[in-house]
């Protein structure tokens, strides 16, 4: 019985994963296309994500109470609410990117993005990773995270650098450029969660305790 409990509670949390995965696609393609309406989707959507941490919370607890799920079992339940936690994070984080299209609709954007759909899609394949190494219990898939997270950073750095100096060279351009820096920020912290993500599993696999894709620590 505990098993499809288990089974359940897995599949609640995929369930989020997929559709958190959908915000940050519609929340950038949002951006990228000042489409409001889309935008205005994410928002709604974000509710559903919160709806669904409650589910799993429950779920969780309610297994733990009622099961009495051994150590393995149990390590799992609170690793999946840690990551249900973190995938609620990167709901809110994409609500705050489609808060940012919204507020920049009907203004011309300064230059074509390029640097800021491809965090998008690097934030995407994180999550797409630290899913399936939850899924297979796989620590090694889930080590991939940090490669990707050393990507998005230097990305970040260069939207910054580059909008910084638009800024600097004409103030007028600083309502336009300054919500495509946090938009910057807010993938960069994206792809934190899932990092956070990849941490619990690996501490759930292995045991250990590790920061930065590799020190870690019985």
């Amino acid at each position: 019985m505990i098993d499809q409990d288990m089974a359940e509670l897995k599949d609640l949390i995929l369930k989020m994963g997929v559709m958190v995965q959908g915000l940050i696609h519609k929340s950038v393609e949002a951006l990228k296309n000042q489409d409001n309406k889309l935008a205005q989707e994410v928002v709604e959507e974000d509710e559903k994500v919160d709806q669904l941490q409650l589910e799993v919370d429950e779920k969780s607890i309610q297994l733990i109470a009622l099961r009495q799920p051994e150590a393995s079992d149990l390590r799992f339940i609170t690793t999946g609410m840690r990551i249900a936690n973190d995938l609620e994070r990167i709901g809110d984080l994409s609500e705050d990117i489609a808060q940012r299209a919204i507020d920049l609709s009907g203004q011309p954007l300064l230059k074509p993005l390029i640097d800021i759909p491809q965090m998008a899609k690097l934030s995407q394949n994180a999550l797409s990773l630290v899913l399936d190494a939850f899924v297979k219990r796989d620590a090694a898939t889930a080590h991939q995270v940090w490669e990707i997270e050393r990507q998005i950073d230097d990305l970040r750095d260069r939207v910054s650098d580059e909008l910084l100096e638009i800024m600097t060279k004409d103030a007028a351009t600083v309502s336009r450029a300054f919500p495509l820096v946090l938009v910057s920020r807010h993938l960069e912290r994206i792809c934190d969660h899932a990092t956070n993500i990849a941490e619990d599993i690996v501490y759930m696999v292995e045991g250990k305790v590790v920061k930065h894709g590799g020190r870690g620590e019985n």
